[in-house]
């Protein structure tokens, strides 16, 4: 754990159920009283003379440095602390990517293009940005691109692959204009993380910074917005002690190992955890079974002769009977923990599948199974579910399994039900995204040939509901892809082309 960590977890600890440390001083007051009495020794009468006295004490000399109690004692402690629920987290919510969002703005200009960092830099950036997504897999990341402009390339998603050819697409030639505006990048970010249900934070790879978005990114850090790391792409010394003034800012350098994307997980992990300690509508995590097993080491000299005190071990039963929930008894792990207790140390073990069988709660063993990459089985659940959120997790796990139209009409379901759910809306526009790029690129590089269809048999063009009735010829030729995933892998040439076409749009449309 790092430095920054251990900040973190101490500005969030706390007990859960602190009248329980009322019982601390009693422990230690029945310590000191039984420990006094044990080691005062016997009084003999005092008609019998000193000499005599001292003669027919029994080990007068030796003094026990520990006894019983103090055992007894430190058992009673850490069960009392295991009682008091300490907690530095709390427990996320499964509709809430476990990790903080995170919007990626990219610097695509010319200067980006110089190979101090080699083949390049705005190649080193984008080689650190698809580790970085790789390893959020599972959580929402954005990407922004910016020159003279900024531009929005992909909003949040979870899914890299989705991201992958949009990234591969960005050069300075799609850029509109040749430029610095990274303060225009850092206002679209904001408004992205806006959307979120929780807060997340801003990752600017870039070569250096202007005067002008050196204030806006301090006027940032003034207003308590969203944490910014700065992932410097470069050699320049200059540059990045400019970068390294912006007030608020962490500045990370890029490495040749991998040693600065765990850098910047552990950053955006921190920037998560500060988040989530002020959400109210979720419970702390419980971590008193922390203390569950020094106590159990000590509870094995209860079997020495001469270390047992029984009385101990009634206190600590009606200790544990009034600390823990209801449980049934169905093996030993049900004496103490409910199938849903069970179900979340699982899932905290990111033992997925056994979480998914152990939980009872419908909207944790849909996620669960959606964690494990059963989307399909997480959507059947979701699906017998009423709520908004069970149709937003639906929603999800068809987009997972590339199930886009259905997926759609889940998040339009979800917003039925509610009308006000922000996770729905952001998603339905995901959606949607997705699927016209999938469609769009795909009328444009079918050739008419789907597997299965012969060169002389006769196919009908709109059965996806797209395009007008019209009959044609199916030419021979190489086999076009069948699934979404597939066609997603054979456009990373043709991203650029579209990406252009549509930042040139944008650029005309912006007010001057």
């Amino acid at each position: 754990m790092t430095l920054d960590e251990l900040s973190t977890t101490a500005s969030l600890f706390h007990f859960i159920r602190p009248w329980w440390l009322v019982g601390l001083p009693v422990v230690g007051l029945i310590w000191w009283l039984i420990r006094r009495a044990a080691t005062r020794g016997v009084a003999l009468p005092p008609v019998i003379a000193p000499h005599l006295a001292a003669a027919l004490t029994v080990n007068r000399n030796e003094r026990k440095t520990i006894l019983p109690i103090d055992g007894v004692a430190v058992l009673l402690g850490l069960v009392t602390l295991a009682a008091a629920g300490p907690t530095w987290s709390r427990v996320p919510n499964p509709l809430v990517a476990d990790t903080a969002p995170v919007v990626i703005a990219l610097k695509v200009s010319k200067s980006m293009m110089q190979t101090d960092l080699p083949p390049s830099r705005l190649e080193r950036s984008k080689h650190k940005v698809r580790d970085l997504i790789g390893e959020r897999a599972g959580a929402k990341t954005a990407l922004v691109a910016y020159a003279a402009t900024a531009h929005q390339v992909v909003p949040p998603t979870e899914d890299p692959d989705v991201l992958t050819p949009f990234l591969e697409g960005l050069s300075p030639e799609v850029m509109p204009r040749d430029g610095e505006a990274a303060r225009n990048a850092l206002q679209m970010a904001s408004a992205i993380l806006e959307t979120q249900s929780s807060p997340g934070a801003i990752i600017f790879l870039l070569d250096r910074i202007t005067d002008a978005d050196k204030k806006a990114f301090s006027d940032h850090a003034q207003s308590d917005g969203a944490p910014v790391i700065f992932w410097f792409a470069g050699r320049d010394t200059a540059a990045r002690d400019t970068v390294g003034a912006v007030e608020g800012a962490t500045v990370i350098d890029i490495s040749p190992d991998k040693g600065d994307v765990a850098q910047v997980m552990r950053n955006v992990e921190a920037a998560y955890q500060q988040a989530l300690a002020g959400d109210d509508r979720q419970k702390w995590n419980d971590e008193g079974w922390i203390f569950a097993w020094p106590a159990a080491l000590l509870a094995l000299f209860w079997f020495r002769k001469g270390w047992t005190m029984r009385w101990s071990a009634a206190v600590i039963a009606i200790v544990l009977v009034l600390s823990t929930d209801d449980a049934r008894a169905e093996g030993w792990r049900d004496w103490f923990f409910t199938p849903d207790q069970q179900g979340m140390r699982a899932f905290e073990a990111k033992e997925f599948q056994r979480a998914a069988d152990l939980f009872e709660d419908p909207m944790w063993q849909a996620y669960s199974l959606y964690k494990s990459g059963k989307y399909e089985e997480a959507a059947e659940i979701y699906a017998w579910q009423d709520s908004s959120h069970a149709a937003v997790g639906e929603g999800l796990s068809l987009i997972r399994s590339r199930s886009y139209r259905p997926a759609i009409a889940a998040f339009e379901k979800a917003l039925e039900r509610d009308p006000d759910n922000a996770i729905a809306a952001h998603n339905l526009e995901l959606a949607r995204y997705i699927l016209d790029y999938v469609e769009t690129t795909r009328e444009q590089s079918d050739t008419g040939e789907e597997a299965g269809i012969g060169a002389d048999d006769v196919v009908y063009d709109n059965e996806a509901g797209r395009g007008a009735d019209s009959e044609q010829q199916a030419s021979s030729g190489e086999t076009t892809p069948e699934t979404a995933e597939q066609w997603m892998r054979t456009v990373d040439t043709r991203t650029g082309d579209f990406l252009k076409s549509r930042f040139a749009l944008e650029a005309a449309r912006a007010p001057q």
